[in-house]
């Protein structure tokens, strides 16, 4: 599960003071629970020049005991935003607590995407996995056909040195060596 926290802020102004009532007056919160196999999109609408700011938190859930774990080093969030035209504007992995900042470019409306690594990471491992089991099936089959090429070489050695001890043998009795 995962906490997301985000916020708007237009850009920064000539003035701190006009700054400040721009922020406190632009600021938007917005929270939320995502499962771990799940993705969350939001669509917003964002003026051109604003800087957006996203702050997250991804914790695992005990459903015996219901409470959240403390995060463990692998798990993160993956966040991807596209603008009004569908261009990507921010596709990034994050780490499992921090914040994502963005500015828009054009005003419309946004996608803005997040989930879990999580899910990633199994499919990551289910991926390597099935790339170990191709890579054992390759071994193996290579390891029979040096076998039976192997055996190929000695019965034709074999047969090879039978060949020539009766050759020989034919040519020495038709020269009456023998």
């Amino acid at each position: 599960m995962a906490g997301v926290g985000l916020r708007r802020l237009p850009a920064m102004g000539r003035s701190s003071l006009l700054l400040l009532a721009v922020c406190a007056a632009g600021a938007q919160g917005l929270y939320f629970h995502i499962g771990e196999t799940e993705k969350r999109c939001f669509i917003e609408e964002i003026p051109d020049e604003t800087m957006v700011i996203g702050n997250y938190r991804t914790q695992m859930w005990d459903k015996q005991k219901e409470v959240f774990l403390p995060s463990t080093p692998g798990l993160g969030m993956h966040v991807e935003v596209k603008d009004p035209d569908g261009k990507v504007v921010l596709s990034r992995q994050y780490g499992s607590e921090g914040r994502f900042t963005f500015t828009s470019h054009t005003p419309g409306e946004h996608q803005i995407c997040l989930h879990s690594n999580s899910t990633r990471m199994a499919l990551f491992a289910g991926g390597k996995l099935y790339r170990e089991e191709r890579f054992r099936l390759t071994s193996e089959s290579t390891n029979q056909r040096v076998l039976w090429w192997s055996i190929a070489q000695t019965v034709i050695l074999i047969l090879t040195g039978i060949w020539q001890m009766r050759h020989l043998k034919s040519f020495f009795e038709a020269k009456k060596l023998v």
